[in-house]
């Protein structure tokens, strides 16, 4: 569930909910038939629960009977109310202690194999100095490897690395370069003391500071993001965020730095992610900075702007590794080195290696220019002082919170209060809602209606009273007959022919009473049997029928309430509601079932000995009553209030172990750590209150339970021959009162457990009204082959994330032929992305889209996804295998899906990566991220729609693997309409036309070509940002690619 929900978009715009629909299908028929055998054998013991006590009393009886004993009061009711308790004690109590045991024994040996599971320990392998920093002045070589080999962990049997030589002195700038899946951010995770090292040695001296490859960002606001648990200093931070950005989007943002972003920075662009990921790295004060990629997922001018006023501007002074694709940017590295399956294949400085025979580096000769270094240190005169470089992340920590939303800002002045204003309206979006009002049988009813219908449910009610009814009267039997045995004794000795209470007419003998009772017993059986097998069966027909309108109504949700609710919260209802609804409760509700209708007979039994008791019973229910209505008015909402404080738990946890390697390296684990304490405190005073508040209910329910009890005997004792009482009746009163005291404080008990149990049904069922993406009324068909041209047409289109919402697109009007090639560019969220959402329908839009002449609105969702293919921002791939994250719907031979794999050059030597049946782990995360990428890739070549979007579909590969791809996109797709989102300008030079977006308009739309004749355009000016090699050989490849399509055939 947690990789569905994360993603969720990619499912959607690949409209692969059927296959996981079919999973989670399969997984939850596995689940819920492991838990319907549990569940049956709890059947059988509550039925044996009710039948066990009364075939001991009838094969005692039976004894008595064939060694020709008495059957006399004082025996048979000894013998019964020891049997009862014992029945409640070893049946009932000691058989649910034995079930609990055994769970808490699982629990313990699975947290036990985690707690003994390999930690994660830097000084194992690394020898880091942490202390004062100033002692890094001591040596030449901050970083120092030495034939190094190393694994991702002891169970892998291939390196990571092998016969790793390097070192950095301090203050160098070292690029990190090599085609996908060689090894570049093993490095870096190497240097973080993440990867086991199996041969050499390593030493990494001072403070590291690290920028992952897949930006970091958790649910908080923007400034917490970047601060992550430091001090704020205002003058730091601004350049901070003028070095990596960050102001132009902060003034786009509702409420500035401090608008707070969904889980994983759902409200975020790629762009925005990965400038806010560096900026935290860049704002720590650290020796060594480890800069993985960087500059992938923004535009040419940000990607220009961070290399020269961050990287190269305000790290200059400090040791920098810096992993990239984009070579023309280490031309002012002081080395570079090229890796290639795990080794180091070339070192040196640029001139070196763009005059060596390696092809890799061959490629870095494209971007030498004449022009001189215009690098203005002189902006940045702070320079991170030796004063400032002694400090560290543990001094002067402010309170940081990561699940929750509340600010956390060391000033003095008014900021921090007028933060908090800012911040009201959005807490309260974000927030969990809690339910109100009663908890009662509309809401038991539904729960049981939810997999069965009325009639079922009759029949349970019958069965209920069934059961019950032969329990009672078996009970009602046993007094029955030691009446008439005393009876018979006494006319025997007596020789009296007068009863001295009425007898039927008809003569029961010994053997007469035991076959009934026999027969009394044996219907009892059948029915405790099948009331409570069918009442379990019923039981989980509704869990299943929940879980799946609950999983449906998830996936079919709109992407805004992914962005407004974080993936913790969706994952507690799922784990901990759901888990309550198949277990807990069905348990809750039998249990006070047959405890409350045995205490309702054990009543009526009362009632029958002497109705007078019934004034005593009436005001013993009232008490119960009043203690119960108590006790509910605050359990329910502890309960609620439980389940609220549990979601934070579950998100900080999926957000700590999804940015797990940046806590570590931050060397942020106590502030995490606390973090959760935090919010595991406030989820155990919720549990707390509640266990101590049923306490506390059980304890005044046993205490009256004890004073009925104790006047109930006394009366018997004392006005028991002025009622004319006998004593199989007296006995029956005084074994009945006995289990009704244990029955009346657990029914009780049971019964507001009930209720409390139904809060997770409440739960499940608010997910019922969640608001699901449109689908239109009368749903157009359209052909098999459509789209045939792939022609697409925006009409006035308008696009807003949810109601009421600033708009995202702006009127857009454009029109893209068939098989025409459009590169969409343009400043990181000026709405490229957000173009790629409106054609998916992922947000509501407005106006027109149309391919093929057909509206988008018009047909459903499922068809229109199916019909275009996407490589999105994000590449996701789902744990399984290589050929289910190629081909879920197993649509394709082996021999199809391996020659996607060779298309989009996703080989290994070892033969290894393009074998089908390889595991993927989660998230794919024995992949690179470049890996993954071209695994979209070969996605999208497997579909071979008419319609393809490519979302910085090359942004995570070197250029010689994006060259080889442009290459393949073209062979593949020349019939197709390809939109291809791009920061790389190279790959969209030679389109047919090209689209400059701007704060969600159209800025520019022709063929580049045309449009550099524009100067001072936008277009125009990105291209010469990108330096005059480079721009000269991208107006070249505009031209060529302009005159070829304006050539008269001969």
């Amino acid at each position: 569930m947690d990789e569905i929900i994360s993603g969720i978009q990619v499912i959607k715009m690949y409209a692969w909910e059927i296959p996981f629909r079919k999973i989670i299908r399969i997984a939850r028929r596995n689940e819920i038939k492991i838990i319907t055998k549990s569940a049956y054998v709890r059947a059988a013991f509550m039925a044996l629960n009710l039948f066990t006590t009364r075939l001991a009393m009838f094969c005692t009886l039976l004894t008595v009977v064939l060694m020709k004993g008495p059957i006399t009061t004082s025996t048979v009711f000894v013998v019964m109310s020891y049997f009862n308790v014992l029945s409640i004690a070893m049946l009932l109590m000691f058989t649910r202690g034995v079930s609990e045991i055994a769970e808490g024994l699982v629990a313990i040996r699975r947290i036990k194999s985690f707690l003994l599971s390999e930690e994660y320990d830097p000084y194992k392998t690394n020898l880091r100095m942490n202390g004062n920093v100033k002692s890094v002045d001591d040596f030449s070589d901050i970083v120092s490897l030495k034939n190094l080999t190393v694994k991702w962990n002891a169970s892998f049997s291939d390196n990571a690395l092998e016969n790793i030589n390097l070192n950095i002195s301090t203050g160098q700038l070292v690029g990190i370069i090599g085609p996908v899946g060689s090894g570049k951010s093993s490095l870096l995770q190497t240097l973080l003391g993440e990867l086991d090292i199996t041969q050499g040695e390593m030493r990494v001296q001072g403070q590291i500071s690290y920028a992952s490859q897949e930006p970091w960002v958790f649910a908080a606001t923007v400034r917490q993001n970047i601060l992550f648990g430091q001090e704020y200093d205002k003058e730091r931070y601004n350049e901070v965020i003028k070095a990596c950005s960050l102001e132009t989007d902060f003034e786009q943002f509702p409420n500035g730095d401090l608008t707070l972003v969904g889980d994983r920075g759902s409200s975020l662009s790629g762009g925005q992610k990965a400038r806010i990921n560096l900026a935290r790295a860049v704002y720590r004060e650290a020796d060594v900075y480890l800069l993985d990629d960087p500059l992938s997922a923004v535009d040419i001018h940000v990607s220009k702007h961070l290399y020269e006023k961050c990287i190269n501007g305000y790290l200059a002074s400090r040791t920098r590794v810096l992993v990239t694709h984009q070579v023309h940017y280490l031309k002012d590295a002081d080395n570079i080195i090229i890796l290639n399956n795990g080794r180091i294949e070339h070192e040196g400085t640029f001139n070196v290696l763009a005059n060596s025979d390696n092809v890799y580096a061959k490629l870095l000769t494209a971007e030498s220019e004449n022009e001189d270094k215009k690098q203005d240190r002189s902006k940045y005169p702070r320079q991170l002082s030796q004063r400032s470089r002694q400090s560290s992340v543990s001094s002067g920590i402010s309170e940081m919170s990561i699940a929750d939303t509340h600010i956390s800002i060391n000033e003095n002045d008014f900021e921090a209060e007028a933060a908090e204003k800012e911040l009201e309206f959005q807490v309260k979006d974000l927030q969990e809602q809690s339910s109100k009002g009663k908890v009662g049988g509309s809401l038991l009813l539904k729960y049981i209606l939810a997999g069965s219908n009325v009639l079922a449910v009759l029949i349970l009610v019958i069965l209920f009273l069934g059961t019950q009814l032969a329990a009672s009267g078996v009970d009602y039997w046993v007094s029955y007959w030691v009446n008439v045995e005393e009876f018979r004794n006494s006319t025997e000795s007596s020789n009296s022919t007068t009863p001295t209470f009425i007898i039927p007419s008809i003569e029961l003998t010994t053997n007469n009473c035991l076959y009934i009772y026999a027969v009394l017993l044996g219907s009892l059986f059948v029915l405790a049997m099948s009331r409570s097998f069918f009442f379990y069966k019923l039981a989980m027909l509704s869990s299943q029928k929940l879980h799946s309108t609950f999983f449906n109504n998830i996936i079919g949700a709109t992407m805004r309430f992914f962005d407004t609710n974080p993936g913790g919260r969706i994952i507690n209802r799922f784990s901990k509601d759901i888990g309550a609804v198949d277990e807990l409760l069905p348990k809750a509700i039998l249990d006070s079932s047959q405890v409350l209708l045995s205490m309702a007979g054990s009543l009526v039994l009362i009632v029958i000995v002497n109705p007078l008791f019934l004034i005593l019973i009436g005001a013993l229910s009232l008490v119960f009553g009043l203690i119960r209505h108590i006790y509910l008015k605050s359990s329910k909402n502890i309960k609620r209030l439980e389940g609220i404080m549990r979601s934070p738990v579950f998100t900080h946890l999926r957000a700590t172990i999804d940015g797990l390697t940046t806590v570590r390296a931050f060397g942020a684990q106590s502030i995490l750590m606390d973090e959760f304490n935090h919010h595991q405190d406030y989820h155990s005073g919720a549990w707390y209150m509640f266990i101590v508040s049923s306490a506390a209910f059980g304890f005044y329910l046993d205490f009256f339970c004890t004073v009925f009890l104790a006047v109930l005997t006394f009366s018997l004792l004392l006005f028991g021959e002025t009622f004319n009482l006998q004593g199989g009746e007296v006995g029956l009163a005084i074994t009945q009162a006995t289990s009704l005291a244990i029955y009346l404080q657990w029914g009780m008990r049971q019964s507001a457990e009930v209720i409390n149990q139904l809060t997770s049904v409440e739960r499940v069922l608010q997910y019922e009204s969640l608001e699901q993406e449109p689908q239109p009324v009368v749903p157009q068909k359209p052909a098999k082959e459509w789209p045939q041209k792939g022609e697409i047409t925006f009409k006035d289109t308008c696009l807003r994330y949810f109601e009421g919402g600033p708009l995202v697109l702006k009127h857009l009007n454009l029109s893209i032929q068939p098989k025409e090639k459009v590169g969409v560019v343009g400043r990181t969220g000026a709405g490229k992305s957000s173009l790629i959402q409106a054609l998916f329908r992922l947000a509501p839009i407005e106006g027109t889209i149309k391919i093929d002449n057909i509206d988008t609105k018009d047909i459903r969702l499922n068809d229109l996804r199916l019909k275009i293919s996407i490589i999105p921002q994000d590449p996701v791939l789902f744990s399984g295998t290589l050929r289910y994250n190629l081909d879920p719907f197993e649509e394709y031979s082996d021999e199809v899906l391996y020659k996607a794999i060779e298309d989009v050059e996703l080989r290994d030597p070892a033969n290894v990566i393009n074998r089908l049946e390889n595991r993927v782990m989660d998230r794919g995360s024995n992949y690179s991220v470049g890996q993954r990428q071209l695994i979209c890739l070969a996605r999208a070549i497997l579909k071979n729609n008419k319609v393809l979007m490519l979302d910085e579909a090359t942004a995570n590969v070197d250029p010689q693997t994006d060259a080889l791809i442009q290459k393949t996109i073209r062979k593949k797709f020349s019939d197709c309409t390809v939109i291809t989102v791009a920061h790389r300008l190279n790959t969209i030079m030679d389109s047919d036309k090209v689209l400059v977006m701007d704060a969600g308009q159209i800025s520019e739309f022709d063929h580049p070509h045309l449009l550099l004749q524009k100067k001072n355009g936008v277009f125009y000016n990105m291209v010469a940002e990108t330096g005059r090699t480079t721009a000269e050989q991208l107006r070249k490849i505009a031209s060529d690619s302009y005159q070829k399509l304006n050539a008269l055939p001969e």
